[in-house]
């Protein structure tokens, strides 16, 4: 690494792994350094995107797991995943690009803090892009959710959680339709959420 830095650091002491760990904790743990950190991707992607705008970007939020070893800070059993760990949440667009993320403690629900992680995202893309859309898993289906992105003028795809009541009626529906005759439908229990389109100009 000296080698490649060049110059006097080839000829000087590299930092051990000590002096590593002391800066990490004095200067990058820092509030302004941590916030730098978290839009660091988000100036990344602006950067390539002046150069080829996007038409429209597709924001996909999802929370992740990530097992930890040893007593380490906010690492704590999750009875989902079944392991100690962290569960950090994710923002990406549709290239694959990691918009923004968050680390948090392994217990907390799927979609806390989403509020921190999607709105500074969205408010780079107003006025850069003319078609905004979100998507998420039933975990993130709540009235808040709903509320900002129809505000914000967003397209959305949510997941909607079982709903047993709704699947019954549906059934019902189906069988007045076809006469009460059975179809192949009839037969198969639906086994995922329905889903759920909208915007601001949709039905929802």
């Amino acid at each position: 690494m000296r080698w490649i830095v060049g110059g006097k650091a080839a000829q000087g002491c590299a930092a051990s792994p000590s002096q590593m760990g002391r800066f990490e904790t004095r200067w990058l743990a820092t509030e302004t350094n941590l916030s730098a950190l978290t839009d660091l991707s988000g100036q990344w992607i602006d950067l390539v995107h002046s150069r080829r705008p996007p038409r429209g970007i597709v924001l996909d939020m999802d929370s992740s797991v990530s097992p930890t070893h040893g007593e380490q800070e906010m690492s704590i059993w999750n009875g989902h995943y079944r392991c100690t760990c962290y569960h950090p949440l994710f923002v990406f667009n549709q290239f694959g690009d990691l918009e923004r993320c968050a680390l948090r403690p392994g217990n907390v629900h799927s979609a806390n803090g989403w509020e921190s992680a999607l709105k500074p995202v969205v408010e780079r893309y107003q006025g850069k892009v003319s078609r905004l859309y979100f998507r998420a898993d039933a975990a993130f289906a709540m009235p808040e959710v709903y509320e900002y992105v129809v505000a914000a003028w967003i397209k959305y795809a949510l997941r909607l959680p079982a709903n047993q009541v709704l699947q019954n009626r549906i059934a019902i529906c189906s069988s007045a339709r076809s006469g009460g005759r059975r179809t192949k439908s009839d037969d198969t229990t639906p086994t995922s959420p329905i889903r759920q389109e909208a915007g601001p100009n949709r039905a929802g």
